[in-house]
């Protein structure tokens, strides 16, 4: 029986070849402690067989991205939000406004229809009125009476309120009879608020001359 005899044939390596994974491992080494922070690498060759850094970012790192944006957006629409707030909060005090000149203009209208009717039909305003009060309103109203000697002006002022709370506006109304030339002016005066020292009072005036 013959013996087989097996031999084993090993091929040389090249020194490139040799130089080529020393490289590999000591760059792998060296790449792995000064990796920058937040970045895993790794190595591998390229199609000419060179060693190239391969880097992706760490899940640390993308979580920090996710917070970033994650601000960003919510920044953007607190912003938007508060916009959005001082808009609607400026048409409203607008609109306020605007309802509550027009009850100071309804009293001041209430005024002048007032003394026009007193005058046209009782003369409450002439210098030879004897009356002391007269009705506006359903409310019994005062008259004050004043005389300018240098001008000859015949003055009659009178107040009186439209309405109670959530309405409460007023009127103040003051009736000059002029001797010369002879003419009366009716000078109404309308608040959307009694109270004199109400920041949100608004005045309106109608001025009638005949």
């Amino acid at each position: 029986m013959k013996n087989k005899l097996v031999s084993s044939i090993q091929y040389p390596v090249s020194r490139e070849t040799q130089k080529r994974d020393v490289l590999h491992t000591q760059y792998s080494i060296l790449n792995t402690q000064h990796s920058p922070r937040g970045f895993t690498s790794t190595s591998e060759n390229d199609a000419n067989g060179y060693i190239r850094d391969v880097r992706a970012p760490s899940r640390q790192t993308l979580k920090g991205f996710t917070l970033l944006i994650a601000v960003l957006i919510s920044g953007i629409l607190l912003a938007l939000g508060f916009a959005i707030y001082n808009i609607a909060s400026k048409d409203i005090i607008l609109s306020s406004s605007g309802r509550e000149s027009q009850f100071a203009f309804y009293a001041a209208d209430s005024g002048t229809e007032c003394a026009l009717y007193w005058d046209y039909q009782f003369s409450a305003f002439a210098t030879t009125s004897a009356l002391a009060e007269i009705n506006c309103g359903d409310e019994v109203v005062p008259l004050t009476r004043t005389y300018d000697a240098v001008t000859g002006d015949y003055r009659t002022t009178f107040s009186f309120s439209l309405g109670s709370a959530p309405v409460d506006a007023c009127s103040s109304v003051e009736v000059t009879k002029v001797e010369s030339p002879v003419q009366t002016v009716v000078v109404a005066s309308g608040y959307n608020t009694c109270v004199a020292e109400n920041p949100r009072r608004i005045e309106r005036a109608i001025r009638v001359q005949y």
